[in-house]
């Protein structure tokens, strides 16, 4: 064996995973692939002045590298268990947390130390919305932001840097079973493991379901969330951020019984580009550091769909939709709320017109012929259900991009331990459907490592 436990995935799950076995373990050989960049060579080509949109990198550095995509997010930990994966249905709702809570002392102590942790317990924002048939979540975040989740992330590198091999810019092909453990084969090598943690994240969500279905591994159909990302000026939300920071809301439509939720608020942020499997869609950071701050609050809102027989590719059917967006507008396309319901695209004059500087250089366009009816009809529901707690959510020259999509694996069948029909093969993170955030995905790192390591 080349070494005895082998990483695929360089995300939260991945890092905290070889982080925990060198404080339980630090003789084990431990190997980290990672198909992405490290850390201090991920860097955006778009510098909204001679780079404006997205030109379709090899391994797009939002998406892929050390930290994952989480990386380059708003370095937002939620710890709860009403949101963000179902991994307590797994460990136990006590130990997930004590989990996450552990995941958010390691980020203390590599940089994020002086950073707010906000709560919802108590807040009199959850009376307000229930008020108006809107549902706040309660969690306690614990907000690094952009700048100091790179520093962590930088710092959690330089510990590990001696302790395990990485290797970069090296895609893993598959996955084989051999005598005493697993076989990774990449483009010029094979190396061989006893015990092998795969953690691809979102973005290796085909990857994942090619693997699982050469190993025979059972998985089910997941989930694909569709939507738009939001942005307005940051005062109109400010009540709410100033005081809980992310307010995960989510409200039942009338017309359909569809749930739509805020997803990845980012006070004072930017709206960006991802691009994932070749397609481009959108997402949101913000910076702790008050000079990267704008004048603008994003936020997504997203409905979730689940299908039944006989379709089961969910995944496709929102990567379809986020084409048909790149077709329309070469990229995202952006929107404002007045156009949209009045049924009109939004043009180049009409955005000079608005009273709101966009953050993201995206195409005018009509956000209609690119959604669902009944996920455009479920969006505009929410932003006025949202208006009467936060006024001015709906005024016309609130921002729509478009579109947002999560994409989640077919969940993967694995048992308590996180671990497959095979010993010793794990499957952790947002790649194994089970974990939808950072929090959760380096929790169950966290999990894994320790079993690996009481074995």
């Amino acid at each position: 064996m080349n070494y005895d436990v082998i990483i695929i995935g360089a995300g939260p799950g991945g890092i905290f995973a070889a982080y925990e076995l060198m404080q339980h373990q630090p003789q084990l050989k431990v190997a980290v692939f990672e198909a992405g960049h490290a850390l201090s060579k991920r860097h955006c080509p778009i510098d909204g002045e001679k780079i404006k949109s997205c030109i379709g990198c090899k391994s797009c550095s939002i998406m892929s590298g050390f930290g994952g995509a989480g990386a380059f997010s708003d370095g937002k930990y939620n710890i709860t268990n009403d949101f963000g994966g179902a991994l307590y249905e797994y460990v136990g709702k006590k130990h997930a947390l004590d989990l996450m809570h552990y995941v958010d002392e390691i980020n203390l102590k590599f940089g994020g130390e002086g950073t707010k942790l906000y709560s919802t317990a108590g807040s009199r924002f959850k009376t307000m919305c229930i008020q108006h048939d809107l549902h706040l979540l309660e969690a306690s975040v614990r907000h690094l932001g952009t700048d100091i989740n790179y520093v962590v992330l930088k710092n959690i590198y330089n510990y590990l840097q001696d302790k395990v091999d990485f290797f970069f810019d090296t895609t893993v092909q598959t996955v084989k079973i051999v005598v005493g453990g697993y076989a990774v084969k990449c483009e010029d090598e094979v190396y061989t493991c006893e015990k092998c943690i795969v953690s691809v994240g979102r973005s290796g969500s085909k990857w994942m379901e090619r693997v699982c279905k050469e190993l025979d591994i059972p998985t089910k159909s997941n989930r694909v969330d569709l939507g738009v990302r939001v942005e307005l000026p940051a005062t109109v939300f400010a009540h709410l951020t100033d005081e809980l920071y992310e307010s995960k809301i989510v409200y039942r439509t009338r017309q359909y019984g569809d749930k739509v939720r805020t997803f990845c608020m980012n006070p004072k942020g930017s709206v960006v580009n991802e691009n994932t499997n070749g397609i481009i869609t959108v997402n949101g950071h913000s910076y702790e550091d008050p000079e990267k701050q704008t004048e603008n609050t994003n936020f997504a809102l997203l409905v979730a769909k689940e299908f039944s027989e006989p379709f089961k590719d969910s995944n496709e059917y929102g990567e379809s939709i986020a084409r048909l967006s790149n077709m329309l507008g070469g990229g995202v396309i952006v929107q404002r709320f007045g156009d949209l319901i009045r049924g009109r695209r939004s043009t180049p004059g009409r955005m000079q017109d608005a009273f709101i500087t966009p953050t993201l250089n995206a195409t005018p366009g009509d956000l209609s012929l690119v959604l669902p009816k009944r996920i455009l009809d479920g969006i505009i529901e929410m932003i006025y259900a949202l208006d009467k707690v936060a006024p001015g959510t709906a005024n016309d020259d609130t921002l729509l991009y478009g579109v947002e999509v999560k994409f989640y694996n077919m969940e993967v069948k694995v048992n308590e331990k996180l671990e497959t029909c095979y010993p010793g093969l794990y499957i952790i993170g947002d790649g194994s459907g089970i974990t939808h955030s950072l929090s959760h995905a380096s929790a169950s790192g966290v999990h894994v490592a320790r079993d690996i390591a009481e074995k």
